[in-house]
């Protein structure tokens, strides 16, 4: 087994590396990884990010978006959690969780955390869950990856990930907080992040000083996948699968009613009833978004391009761009 330092914090960086020494540059034997990033959400290879997100949340706090190359469902991670991933270049036909988990789970108990693989995709310490793990196949190679609860927000994490806004958050922290659990509350005792991840990485390689140092072409070529497979909107957005949405706005003009349909993140078309009044006709104002980005900034800019900024009585397009899209 051979480890590489990510150096980064940035989660497009990390992935793009992940992507690199699994598809660019293959080394004959297994590749760890043992990383973290800034706040981000991390959202799964098919689902829709608008169901699983709190974008506005997200978006006034900095957290990034960042779809990955397996399924799974979505996590939160921050500079409190580590991520770890193991590179395989097996030829193997079919996903195997047990031997890529199974050196996680000796190194916490050797450091005192009594944990447990639950027979899916999750590790817990007395069935609070800590981790969740994911895992595909690219090119003949297995990438497998997990997230480490280690101190992170679980406070952020909740409200990250609420998508109803009418849920009330306290008692979904509540809630989470008796399912999930931060392998910092179960040491022995205190015990460093960074001094965490330098324990967790020795007892996985069993004492193999075996290390990769990226050159700066290595970096520069890892940026660049980063930006292409992990950063763009069209990766992140656009493979959303097709949905339809529905939206009311009461407005002081009056009731707006949008009924949405979308694919890969592009607006295809719109129906909008209601009691409101308009200088436009129903054919006028239901084409005026479509061929939009499904994304609030994209929505506004069409509603003022086309006009409806004045069309509406009493209904501004800020008010309805803040209805329509998150």
């Amino acid at each position: 087994m051979i480890y590489i330092e990510t150096g980064s914090t940035d989660v497009y960086y990390n992935f793009g590396l992940e992507y690199y020494f699994t598809v660019e540059k293959k080394f004959p034997e297994t590749v760890f990884l043992f990383w973290q990033t800034t706040p981000t959400l991390m959202v799964g290879k098919y689902q829709n990010v608008l169901e699983e997100i709190n974008k506005p949340f997200a978006d006034a706090h900095g957290i990034k978006l960042v779809r990955r190359m397996s399924g799974g469902g979505t996590i939160y991670t921050d500079l409190g959690g580590f991520q770890f991933t193991f590179i395989e270049h097996d030829g193997a036909e079919e996903i195997t969780f047990q031997q890529y988990i199974a050196p996680v789970i000796d190194a916490l108990k050797e450091i005192g955390v009594d944990a447990s693989f639950n027979g899916r995709n999750d590790l817990t310490i007395d069935g609070k869950k800590f981790s969740g793990n994911a895992q595909f196949r690219l090119e003949g190679s297995t990438v497998h990856h997990g997230s480490l609860l280690f101190n992170t927000n679980l406070e952020q994490m909740v409200e990250a990930t609420t998508v109803d806004p009418y849920k009330i958050i306290s008692k979904s922290i509540k809630s989470v907080r008796d399912r999930v659990t931060n392998i910092a509350d179960h040491l022995p005792g205190p015990l460093d992040p960074q001094e965490f991840k330098k324990c967790m990485v020795r007892h996985i390689m069993r004492g193999s000083d075996k290390v990769y140092v990226p050159t700066e072409a290595d970096k520069a070529r890892i940026r660049q996948l980063g930006q292409e497979y992990f950063a763009s909107y069209d990766r992140i957005f656009g493979a959303n699968p097709k949905f339809n949405i529905e939206r009311i706005g009461r407005f002081a003009g009056g009731t707006m009613r949008f009924r949405i349909d979308v694919r890969h993140n592009i607006i295809q078309s719109v129906a909008i009833t209601g009691d409101f009044f308009s200088t436009m006709d129903s054919t006028e104002l239901n084409a005026a978004l479509v061929g939009c980005r499904y994304d609030r900034a994209s929505v506004l800019e069409a509603l003022k391009a086309k006009g409806l900024d004045n069309a509406v009585y009493r209904v501004t397009a800020e008010e309805m761009a803040a209805v329509i899209a998150d």
